[in-house]
């Protein structure tokens, strides 16, 4: 297994919504991703549809793990994704793709699409690129009580 599909999926292994979700990465290489559902009674909204908030999360997992790729960290600061058209059944797929790299941001564009090829969703995400040590730092410290912390 080559090095950058090792890293990402060491680092999904700790993305617990995405799993909750039953998200999976197809495939990983420098500036692309690819994750795949497989539409679940838990993926659909009451129309039995899939949810959008279930395309959002896809579309943020493949844009950002396309954003990752450059070994750095990023959190989404902004995005912007077009629903299309639904599906209720089957497998839909998101592929992610970097536009452009700045030194504290990354612009990536997402297209879903269902098991037929069709076009469900497309969009943009903007990623901040953020320092992994400060952000655990302060996820350590915002588990301390009150009185722990600095002012």
């Amino acid at each position: 297994m080559d090095d950058l599909l090792t890293r990402t999926r060491d680092r999904l292994s700790r993305n617990a919504f995405m799993l909750y979700n039953h998200m999976e990465l197809e495939s990983v290489r420098p500036d692309r991703a690819v994750f795949r559902l497989d539409i679940r009674p838990e993926s659909k909204n009451p129309f039995g549809m899939v949810h959008g908030g279930a395309l959002y999360t896809l579309a943020d997992n493949a844009a950002g793990v396309a954003a990752h790729t450059d070994g750095r960290a990023y959190v989404t600061q902004t995005s912007s994704l077009h629903f299309l058209r639904n599906q209720a059944e089957g497998t839909v797929r998101a592929e992610g793709r970097v536009r452009h790299r700045g030194k504290s941001t990354c612009l990536a564009e997402v297209d879903i699409t269902g098991g037929d090829g069709v076009l469900l969703a497309t969009g943009e995400f903007t990623f901040f690129c953020v320092n992994p040590d400060l952000m655990e730092r302060r996820l350590r410290e915002s588990r301390l009580p009150d009185s722990g912390r600095d002012a």
